[in-house]
């Protein structure tokens, strides 16, 4: 469970829910309309819907998901992994490193290391897992895209509501006394379109793209410790190496030499 996600949607609903009920004068019943909600919702919906192919639309609750349910590597645990199989393979040979396929929970790392056991050329495995990673890039370019576009629909179908209500407010001037409450229903449908943009879609695709750049920093790793293994390179070169990618404060080797 990502804690950020759910306490920080929590804390921006708490927070205007707060502030209408502490408002003189205000009560949360005239912050419902649900006509209002159905245009800026529905419309956002619907638009993405043209926008993409039912395939990647369809994909959206499960692309949502990650929001609040994503497992990011931890780097500094991923590269001692791939250290750990740089010394197997050192000490053993690279073959020995088959008896440690079924301790790998990272199912790149086994892919990598699978075609370096089964001796398939260095250039080979790099275009096979740099393919995969690319893969992997697009699909959450995709997810993310349409998250991101119904973000950005939302505020659309917030004005447009907002006209329709303003028309048929216009279209009722006979009776004055129902001007205020037509003016206060149409602007909650722009009300209603930035809190949905804000709120929810734009959040989440912003945090839809950096869990996507984490898990492909990952895989970059994997790529770059995979083929350093299968050259050969000594284990604490290969550490080096891959630690260049962490934050300095983060590698446990400093840390412990401090």
């Amino acid at each position: 469970m990502d804690i950020a996600s759910v306490v920080g949607l929590i804390l921006a609903l708490g927070l205007i829910i707060t502030a209408i009920l502490i408002a003189p004068g205000s009560s949360l019943s005239a912050f419902i309309d649900y006509p209002s909600l159905m245009v800026v919702v529905g419309g956002a919906i619907a638009a993405a819907m043209i926008s993409f192919p039912l395939k990647n639309f369809l994909n959206v609750g499960m692309v949502a998901k990650k929001v609040f349910l994503n497992k990011i590597d931890n780097i500094p645990d991923l590269i001692e992994t791939i250290v750990s199989l740089a010394e197997t393979a050192r000490r053993d040979g690279l073959l020995a490193l088959e008896t440690k396929i079924q301790e790998i929970e990272n199912p790149f790392i086994v892919l990598g290391i699978q075609m370096a056991v089964d001796g398939t050329r260095p250039e080979v495995i790099e275009d096979i897992m740099r393919t995969e990673l690319d893969a992997v890039a697009t699909r959450h370019r995709d997810g993310k895209g349409v998250v991101d576009q119904m973000g950005r629909f939302a505020p659309a179908f917030g004005m447009i509501g907002t006209l329709m209500g303003l028309i048929i407010m216009l279209g009722n001037m006979s009776d004055p006394s129902s001007i205020g409450a037509g003016m206060a229903v149409a602007l909650i449908t722009t009300l209603y379109g930035a809190i949905v943009s804000n709120v929810f879609f734009l959040p989440f695709a912003e945090k839809l793209g950096f869990i996507s750049k984490q898990e492909l920093l990952a895989r970059e790793i994997i790529v770059r410790g995979i083929m350093a293994i299968q050259s050969g390179d000594n284990p604490r070169v290969i550490e080096q190496k891959l630690l260049t990618f962490v934050p300095p404060k983060l590698r446990r080797g400093e840390k412990e030499a401090a």
